[in-house]
């Protein structure tokens, strides 16, 4: 790897941006590299049509955050090129320090994701209920979203029912590349938000990323239930998995 090329790979990697770099293992110009972002490259594998190939499959190994190893094959000529991927560290976003908040910090903590509680709410956003997220952040959801790194590896949940803190939330989400954006709340409550977020400029497209009712229909009430069919549609999502029926 070319020193220049080493060191832009260790600058993204510390600063937590997705970033992959295609290697080629076998064939004419053994050893070259290429450093991809979503949207953007630098670098060469030394020809064109292979290029092409290359950025065509990283772009997506870099959706699903999966490293690819593949051989792309034209006329006499044969590569074997490896896409290796770097992801940030995951993270989970609650918005709202509510009960079900509570279960879900434990849960995504376990599963490796950094924890962070937004709320306004100082009544319910207290180091006391919050002593195990990695960060409690008091003021207007929207606001404090607006200065958090949200990147490809963020998934984020708003919990409060209340829309006013909800849904500018769910716009900062919905303006960024988010994994996953959850909205707690009924079908009823989903509709009315729907017609609330395009009327603020949200888009269908946009608004079709947003899991709500959140999490898996798993037939629980309590806080810890629902946190938990949560946080197993986060995984289910974040791993490209459908439900089997």
């Amino acid at each position: 790897m070319t020193p220049s090329l080493h060191a832009q790979l260790v600058e993204e990697i510390r600063a937590e941006r997705l970033v992959a770099m295609a290697t080629l293992l076998t064939g004419p110009g053994k050893d070259a590299k290429m450093l991809i972002w979503p949207d953007r490259h630098t670098g060469t594998l030394g020809d064109d049509g292979l290029d092409g190939e290359v950025l065509r499959v990283a772009a997506a190994a870099l959706a699903s955050q999966q490293s690819a190893r593949f051989t792309f094959r034209q006329r006499e000529n044969e590569w074997d090129i490896f896409v290796d991927v770097f992801p940030p560290p995951p993270q989970l976003v609650m918005v709202g320090a509510v009960h079900i908040a509570i279960p879900l910090v434990t849960f995504a903590a376990a599963l490796g994701f950094r924890t962070m509680v937004v709320d306004a709410r100082r009544a319910f956003a207290t180091p006391e209920r919050f002593a195990h997220a990695d960060q409690l952040l008091i003021g207007w959801p929207a606001d404090t979203l607006s200065t958090l790194h949200l990147n490809e590896s963020t998934c984020l949940v708003t919990l409060t029912h209340d829309e006013k803190l909800d849904n500018p939330a769910l716009l900062v989400a919905l303006n960024s590349p988010v994994r996953y954006i959850g909205a707690l709340g009924s079908k009823r409550t989903h509709a009315s938000r729907v017609a609330a977020l395009k009327a603020e400029g949200a888009t269908d497209a946009q608004i079709a990323r947003i899991h709500a009712p959140i999490g898996l229909d798993l037939g629980g009430r309590r806080p810890e239930e629902i946190a938990v069919a949560i946080i197993a549609q986060i995984v289910q999502v974040t791993n490209e998995k459908e439900m089997r029926r």
